[in-house]
């Protein structure tokens, strides 16, 4: 079997074989495929797509390219959440803790944030001695006694993934429907839960921009989840506009914790009722509006409160915070940034709204880079408010005066007004089970 062959029959828009695929993953996993050959063929199927049948196999070899975790002692009571990216999007935070409150349990592997979207655990490691690396069995330890644990994932899950997703970012190969599918599930499936929920992101902040593609890519994860026995259902959300207020890592565990003590911030309450209902649906078989009144309930009695500040400790935090702020990482400056006119804001380019978070320095251009944990924006005017020309509608946090020059500079561009009021955007357009 020729690597040159599979290209070709890919170029000519003609399905690979089982034994194509299977050899193609095993020569990214082992790396006796060089990467311009693979560069060649995520091209090939960029162009001319994959079938459900190729999509379901690619997904299920990455999985095994590596480690694929066992939780099969917690039962069928153990479920995940993925996002696809946002800014903004610090759901986690949020709805883990609701839904382990409910006695259901959460073992959960997340990521860091790359360009303009944010990582659950760069906001997690923002947290005082809170520890996002965690041995098997202490993970399992910490689900089992609080019920939920979310660290960084592993090296070994879905190896094969990591090289594709990373030749995929060089190679304008990143919107491709079964390759978006693949990557994401590939991961899902290999972290173990019993029942995954996947939330959608679409608009100007997400890698997903019309409603048609969020679609297609949501129902066939859906199909791959259901084909390897998984429990799974998708949500679209609106990600036309940053989720809640806060951007930056300090900064939305703040928002987060504030949510969770009872502060209203409705657009990120409703995404976050909706995902937890999710959840809690597939795992005790409720229907999704019975399970957004016990999730409801579970955030407006405190319990999801509690339960997030024994998650905290459980991973060796300090929860004090939570009641304290101040103990978290502060911004050594403060700008605002203000209105350039009268009216409504009609818009906001919500990538360049994270963008100019990153530029703060909340945000890494590439692997690896240090982030500044108390950097990023806190938006006081979003989409459909209105204000006057010269009032402060964002505080920008950073280190460095240069970079709030930089990052008012991407408002700028990224915000238009206008003399009337825009129309309503739901917050979630569909749910997908």
């Amino acid at each position: 079997m020729r690597m040159y062959d599979i290209i070709q029959t890919k170029k000519q828009g003609n399905e690979l074989s089982d034994k194509e695929i299977k050899y193609f993953v095993k020569g990214i996993t082992d790396g006796s495929i060089p990467d311009y050959q693979i560069s060649a063929l995520l091209m090939a199927i960029c162009l001319n797509g994959m079938t459900e049948h190729e999509t379901f196999l690619l997904t299920e070899e990455m999985m095994h390219s590596g480690e694929v975790v066992d939780l099969s002692a917690f039962g069928n009571n153990t479920v995940d959440k993925h996002s696809t990216g946002g800014v903004g999007d610090k759901t986690t935070l949020i709805v883990a803790p609701i839904v382990a409150a409910c006695g259901y349990l959460v073992p959960k592997m997340s990521g860091r944030g790359l360009g303009h979207t944010g990582g659950t655990l760069d906001k997690l490691e923002s947290i005082p001695c809170f520890k996002t690396e965690l041995t098997s069995s202490e993970f399992s330890s910490a689900v089992e006694t609080c019920g939920m644990a979310v660290i960084s994932q592993t090296a070994n899950i879905a190896p094969a993934d990591k090289k594709l997703y990373a030749l995929r970012d060089v190679t304008a190969t990143v919107d491709s429907v079964p390759l978006i599918a693949s990557s994401v599930m590939s991961k899902k499936l290999a972290s173990g839960a019993q029942n995954i929920v996947l939330d959608v992101t679409m608009g100007s902040g997400a890698f997903i921009k019309d409603l048609d593609s969020a679609r297609k890519i949501a129902k066939l994860m859906v199909a791959i989840g259901k084909a390897a026995g998984r429990n799974t259902a998708a949500f679209i959300t609106n990600m036309d506009v940053p989720l809640g207020y806060a951007i930056g890592n300090s900064l939305e565990v703040i928002e987060a914790v504030s949510l969770l003590k009872g502060e209203k911030i409705e657009d990120l309450k409703e995404v976050c009722i909706s995902l937890a209902a999710g959840m809690i649906a597939l795992v005790s078989n409720k229907d999704i509006n019975t399970a957004k009144t016990i999730a409801a309930e579970a955030l407006d009695s405190g319990r999801a409160l509690e339960q997030f500040k024994r998650w905290i400790n459980a991973q060796g935090g300090d929860n004090a915070f939570t009641e304290d702020f101040s103990l978290l990482p502060h911004a050594k400056l403060v700008f605002e940034y203000r209105a350039k006119s009268d009216g409504y804001i009609a818009s906001m380019n919500t990538e360049i709204v994270g963008k100019a978070s990153a530029v703060l320095g909340a945000g890494r251009t590439v692997q690896g880079e240090s982030v500044d944990l108390s950097a990023g924006i806190k938006l006081l005017k979003k989409t459909g408010d209105c204000c006057h020309s010269g009032e402060v509608i964002a505080l920008l946090y950073t280190s460095a005066s240069e970079r709030a020059d930089s990052s008012s500079e991407l408002l700028d561009a990224a915000i238009v007004f206008s003399n009337t009021a825009p129309a309503e955007q739901p917050v979630i357009y569909e749910y997908i089970d």
